[in-house]
């Protein structure tokens, strides 16, 4: 296949990128680099398979020759990212998908939207599936986010009804190598200061409770699900639900060091809880996380040294 992936050089889309590439597959890879890092493709970015483009989505591009499929993965993911960055991260998930949706149509390729647990906002309903309408500030901080997603899922599903064959991928907390150490999600945060030996910040009492999924198996249900007949939404997700207080402990002590937990105020809207039912992950895809917490905390840890060291040299 010949794909053309937005937010290629982030740390999703540099795996999909990857995992396309070692399938055999031509990728042109679309990025503005806003949070993403052309580092990210270091390992593989010499493949005469890869060729990327710094382009902002929010424009229309020209592709030349044959597209058998355009995935729709940039974004700013992170709450500090896209706080920073409000009205770009509107822009990319509103007017970016209509770029990259009428890049499908030109094309007459299959389309896949990454969109996020986030659009189930705060839920009211736990575990969350795909037929829960979500409990969404439309207003506060997150909304930029959270409703931009939704806006993106509403695009593809017009374009679907036009005749289009379109994919809608939901995923929730995934973690691994090439996460930004200052990122500001859990993880990142977690592990870079615990490397640092300084507090490990907690918001709130920490009872916020998320599930993990380790960026290997998204990549292998993102797959899945793109060869598969399925429009309508699938949530991609681990079945581990943890509190943030235990997560960052968990960390502290696989690190060592003098590391300790400190307490901040809870951001506004942060979700209280956030698991996926993914029942028709396992039903359509035969699809389930199989990486362990542990172990994909292991994989991560590794990572997060081997880059802190790295940034120590360079200084």
């Amino acid at each position: 296949m010949r794909v053309v992936v937005s937010g290629a050089a982030g740390f999703i889309g540099s795996h999909l990128t990857e995992a396309l590439l070692a399938r055999g597959d031509e990728v042109v890879g679309l990025d503005n680099l806003l949070t993403g890092r052309m580092k990210n493709l270091e390992s593989f970015g010499d493949s005469s398979g890869l060729t990327m483009l710094t382009h902002d989505v929010i424009h229309p591009i020209q592709i030349e020759g044959a597209v058998d499929a355009v995935l729709h993965f940039a974004s700013p993911a992170s709450p500090p990212d896209y706080y920073a960055h409000p009205v770009a991260t509107l822009d990319v998930g509103t007017a970016g998908t209509r770029t990259m949706l009428e890049l499908a149509a030109d094309k007459q390729a299959r389309f896949m939207v990454a969109s996020t647990s986030e659009v189930y906002g705060d839920p009211l309903e736990h575990p969350q599936t795909e037929a829960y309408w979500g409990n969404v500030n439309p207003v506060g901080p997150r909304s930029v986010y959270d409703e931009a997603k939704r806006c993106a899922e509403a695009y593809t599903m017009a374009y679907h009804r036009a005749g289009l064959d379109t994919r809608i991928v939901r995923i929730f907390n995934t973690y691994g190598e090439r996460m930004r150490p200052n990122d500001g999600r859990a993880i990142p945060n977690f592990m870079s200061q615990a490397l640092d030996g300084g507090e490990v910040t907690v918001y709130g009492a920490g009872s916020q409770t998320r599930s993990l999924c380790y960026v290997s198996d998204l990549i292998r249900g993102i797959l899945l699900l793109l060869a598969s007949d399925e429009h309508l939404p699938v949530n991609l997700g681990a079945q581990n639900e943890i509190t943030m207080l235990q997560l960052a402990e968990t960390i502290v002590g696989l690190v060592g060091g003098d590391a300790r937990i400190g307490y901040r105020e809870l951001p506004v809207d942060d979700p209280k809880q956030r698991l996926p039912d993914t029942t028709r992950a396992r039903t359509i895809l035969g699809w389930t996380a199989e990486v362990t917490l542990a172990d994909g905390l292991l994989r991560t840890l590794d990572w997060f040294r081997s880059e802190v060291n790295a940034e120590g040299q360079g200084r």
